[in-house]
């Protein structure tokens, strides 16, 4: 198959191209800066020309504190671009692979989230992420959307990384420990991608939950990658209310991923495993 993923900079985009490495589909990687999710009419002929037959959105406005101050540019990047883009496919016979959040979801919940519980985000990044999802409903029936959370990766900017810097400059740190979900590896949420298109899973068509099992704190992932990296920084537990943000964020990220692994028949590590390789791999990549 012919495969274009889009957002290809970001840190998901980086762990598809990392794990597709030999497979024998040909996958097209493209950065906003060669072909970007609101240029159209661009994507519409480089798929017409390629012949691509799954599009993997991976892009998106993901500045959670600055979409309280730009709602329309993350409105056009998380919603109306993935409108234009879901129309596209359609028109075009190609199958849509999209990646959401979930930050769709208010936090308030005490169980972990399935795909059928009511949205209700709490803030314009998961407005608008939740508006890009119903146009991919409405618009494109031929789709996958995989909500994930607190993803993490050797490439980009994410907390894992930021925790790695900081840990060598600091001897102590404050980390909130009244926010609750799980981390999740873009290596993991890449193989399960990659995997489905390999398997030829595509007709599995509609709305799922991935990310790595377990449930832990900041404050709890933090202390992981310090202990595993062999830092000595002394950590403090604090409250959301004692690092005020401009955005709020949910207390509860928890996500149910019963439906995706019983479709795909995937089983899914737990994130403290796979926080082990992806520092493992980030140690050995050039700073």
């Amino acid at each position: 198959m012919k495969i274009l993923v889009l957002g290809a900079s970001g840190q998901l985009g980086r762990c598809i191209e990392h794990v597709a490495q030999g497979s024998t589909d040909h996958y097209h990687f493209a950065t906003r800066e060669t072909l970007d999710l609101s240029d159209t009419s661009a994507i519409e002929q480089f798929a017409t020309r390629e012949g691509i037959e799954v599009i993997i959105n991976s892009a998106a406005y993901t500045a959670v504190d600055r979409a309280e101050d730009e709602p329309e540019q993350a409105d056009e990047v998380n919603h109306l671009a993935v409108a234009r883009l879901s129309e596209l496919t359609e028109r075009l016979g190609i199958f849509l692979i999209h990646i959401s959040t979930d930050y769709v979801f208010s936090g308030r919940s005490s169980m972990p989230y399935t795909e059928d519980m009511p949205t209700e985000p709490i803030g314009v990044y998961g407005q608008t992420k939740r508006r890009g999802e119903e146009a991919i409903q409405r618009l494109a029936p031929r789709h996958i959307i995989l909500r994930t959370s607190w993803l993490y990766a050797p490439y980009g900017a994410n907390f894992m990384k930021t925790m790695l810097r900081l840990g060598k400059e600091r001897p102590e740190m404050r980390v909130v420990f009244d926010q609750v979900g799980t981390p999740t590896s873009a290596l993991d949420l890449a193989r399960c991608i990659v995997g489905i298109i390999e398997r030829r899973q595509l007709d599995k068509t509609g709305l799922y939950h991935f990310s790595n099992e377990g449930v832990c704190s900041w404050y709890d992932f933090a202390e992981a990658i310090f202990r595993l990296s062999g830092y000595d920084t002394q950590l403090h537990p604090i409250r959301s209310s004692e690092y005020p943000t401009r955005a709020e964020r949910p207390h509860y990220s928890v996500l149910d991923k019963a439906r995706v692994r019983e479709a795909f028949g995937i089983t899914i590590p737990h994130w403290r495993t796979t926080l082990e390789e992806c520092l493992q791999l980030t140690a050995s990549l050039p700073e």
